[in-house]
């Protein structure tokens, strides 16, 4: 067995290793999961099964919350509360139906639209929120019937792998299993001829790349994508009520999530009171490792996300970008970069077009509802968006125009199980979640009986 090192982003170090799976390990895990498929023919024993593997996450929480915020740099805190999230999402897939639908019942015959599960489910996940975003495909997964193989980013690997032996221990063997590796380990399984279906969270190019690698064998696919969510304050907005809401919309997990506020668009005759708002926030942040006291944000979890979010504020200063504070990596060991809140940038500048996953913020002036529309849509992306304003129904009417998968008001980031989650445009193919979600991991089949 061959190993990989896993670093500790609070110091840059290797503090563990995991094991590297294998060709061969993989074909044995695969054909494991395939030979289990049946495992959930009873609908009472999926909803009993999630019950329990909800059951024992929440119950491994305390040991499962360290090794999380260890490897994947977040605060103590904010790890415990993923995990419990995690075991809420599976709880709440528990409670989805799968209705068996009567289209036709007559003297002619009786016909009837049931779902069915697709088999074996390749599920791949982030370094950001490994453990609830596997949540987020086991569940629906798990409810449909399938059997799952789970691979999380070799970056955040301990966690993912832990979750797997909670949850295996109270589901039949091969239903699901964990494996951890690199790019190539993941090419392996969404190329593997017993997966039907593929859920991908993670990066436009890897995205693309899983698509093209499912075509030949038509694989179902669900990717959830890269986002560059534009937060749109309009100009009757309180801004002492909602800087903190808009702060943390953006800063939130040090600004690594998907669906976070990447670029905000105020009225000028506000943007000065905005920036010296957020501004504020940001300096007052209690940034460090995961273990020290009442620690906000941790660190930027892997060197090359590090340097990619230097180089991207770099890149803006250079185009004469103003940081109001920020702007640099912080002077300690690990990958800390200091809360940065960028002004006298606009489109055509990376930080803007592009997606920075990291605790740096542009702020932009506006003149007009319609120009700042525009500019909000005129991206690769559209994950989510959010507008920002106290007549609700304007600015609702102006969310409406927003060219995403999802549009918030006066909120950014409320994501609930039953609420379905999923891009447009290079932001993704499918949605996650609620009814949604859980259709994605099922067929229809279609029972007709002729009546003579």
């Amino acid at each position: 067995m061959t190993t990989f090192d896993v670093v500790d982003p609070s110091t840059g170090e290797v503090f563990a290793q995991a094991s590297d799976c294998s060709a061969q390990r993989l074909d044995d895990v695969m054909a494991a999961a395939h030979a289990a498929r049946d495992w959930g023919e009873d609908d009472a024993v999926r909803v009993a099964a999630l019950v329990a593997a909800a059951d024992a996450v929440l119950a491994a929480q305390d040991e499962l919350a360290p090794l999380l915020a260890r490897e994947q740099g977040k605060p103590l805190k904010a790890a415990a509360f993923e995990v419990a999230e995690t075991a809420r999402w599976l709880g709440a897939s528990a409670e989805l139906g799968l209705p068996r639908e009567v289209v036709q019942d007559d003297e002619r015959g009786y016909a009837e639209v049931v779902r069915r599960p697709l088999g074996v489910v390749a599920a791949i996940t982030p370094w950001n929120f490994p453990l609830l975003l596997a949540g987020w495909k086991l569940g629906p997964a798990l409810r449909a019937g399938n059997t799952v193989v789970l691979k999380p980013s070799p970056f955040t690997p301990l966690s993912t792998v832990r979750l797997g032996e909670v949850i295996e221990r109270v589901l039949p063997p091969g239903v699901v299993t964990v494996v951890s590796g690199g790019d190539e380990l993941g090419a392996w399984m969404t190329a593997h001829p017993l997966v039907r279906k593929i859920s991908f969270t993670g990066s436009v190019a890897t995205g693309k790349r899983i698509a093209a690698a499912a075509a030949p064998d038509l694989k179902r696919h669900t990717l959830e994508l890269g986002g560059n969510d534009a937060a749109i304050v309009l100009d009757d907005a309180d801004v002492g009520a909602l800087a903190r809401d808009l702060f943390w919309g953006a800063f939130i997990n040090n600004g690594q999530i998907c669906a976070g506020i990447k670029r905000v668009y105020v009225p000028e005759s506000l943007h000065d009171e905005l920036v010296d708002a957020l501004a504020e926030r940001a300096k007052a942040v209690r940034v460090g490792a995961w273990d020290e006291p009442r620690v906000q944000l941790g660190p930027i979890n892997n060197r090359p996300q590090f340097e990619r979010v230097r180089g991207l504020v770099d890149d803006a200063l250079a185009h004469g970008a103003t940081a109001v504070t920020g702007g640099a990596p912080l002077d300690r060991p690990g990958y800390f970069f200091a809360p940065t809140i960028l002004t006298g940038v606009a489109e055509g500048v990376r930080i803007v077009d592009e997606e920075q996953f990291g605790p740096a913020l542009p702020v932009m002036p506006y003149r007009t509802v319609d120009e700042v529309v525009d500019r909000a849509n005129v991206t690769s992306f559209g994950l989510s968006g959010s507008v920002w304003g106290t007549d609700t129904d304007r600015a609702s009417d102006v969310a409406s125009r927003i060219d995403s998968g999802v549009v918030f008001v006066n909120d950014h980031l409320t994501l609930e199980p039953h609420l379905p989650f999923g891009g447009v445009k290079w932001s993704g193919v499918g949605v996650e979640n609620g009814h949604w979600g859980l259709e994605e991991f099922s067929s229809l089949q279609a029972r007709y009986r002729a009546r003579r």
